[in-house]
């Protein structure tokens, strides 16, 4: 297939709207999360995804899990990026250990990349740099315990200069921290790390998608989908009444 055909058949693939929350059957524009989409995109029975214990056993479930908890996560505008997953997460599904490394990365990932512009913004430019070279989970979680009283802190002194914008920042960061420590055990709690600094620090969404991304690309990556019966399942499933 020529680049140009790749692009004609991709384009109504993002075009696919992609919605918060659970589906019982794809309208006219779509109208799924990431994971159920995919489901159509591969031609397996459809089902509405409440949670990651939905997927079809073949998908990944840390991948699944943090894809969807950016679904539910990012504004409109920025969930529709996902489309470009759609065809990579049926089959990814490997060996648990693959699994626990795909856990880990999400979470060290997040740490590294998303928690320091949140941090920087807060003021902690120190606690920033440590997460940002965390090397492993341990050095990692102990920079997170850090941020979560730092960021208590801050917080309740912010309270009481009503200082409300620097109050809001720490308190993120507070969260936001508590989230990143349980994400080594919770894909999806990674997820919530986003959720937790983008209305703080540009470019957090775009830094997701590009972990995703490359946390696709390890362990067992799912086979090729033909573009073109990819596309035709999408445009059926937008026709039914």
């Amino acid at each position: 297939m020529s680049e140009r055909h790749v692009l004609d058949a991709f384009a109504p693939i993002l075009n696919w709207r992609l919605l918060k929350g659970s589906h019982a059957f794809p309208g006219p524009d779509g109208g799924t999360c990431i994971n159920e989409a995919a489901m159509v995109a591969a031609g397996l029975p459809y089902r509405a995804i409440t949670a990651t214990e939905d997927c079809p056993p073949c998908f990944s479930r840390p991948l699944a899990a943090y894809a969807l908890g950016l679904n539910d996560a990012m504004p409109e505008a920025e969930r529709q990026g996902l489309m470009a997953f759609v065809l990579r997460l049926s089959g990814s599904a490997d060996a648990p250990a693959i699994e626990a490394v795909r856990t880990g990365f999400l979470a060290l990932e997040s740490v590294r990349r998303i928690l320091p512009p949140l941090l920087d913004a807060a003021g902690l430019p120190a606690l920033a740099a440590r997460c940002e070279t965390a090397s492993d989970s341990r050095s990692a979680v102990e920079a997170l315990r850090t941020a979560e009283v730092q960021g208590g802190a801050l917080s309740h002194a912010a309270a009481g200069r009503h200082a409300w914008i620097a109050g809001a920042r720490a308190s993120a960061v507070a969260r936001t921290a508590t989230a990143a420590i349980r994400a080594f055990a919770d894909p999806r709690s990674a997820a919530e790390v986003a959720e937790g600094a983008a209305p703080f620090a540009e470019g957090i969404w775009r830094t997701a998608l590009t972990i995703l991304d490359e946390a696709l690309r390890i362990g067992r990556q799912a086979p090729a989908i033909d573009l073109v019966s990819a596309r035709d399942r999408l445009e059926a499933a937008r026709a039914q009444p």
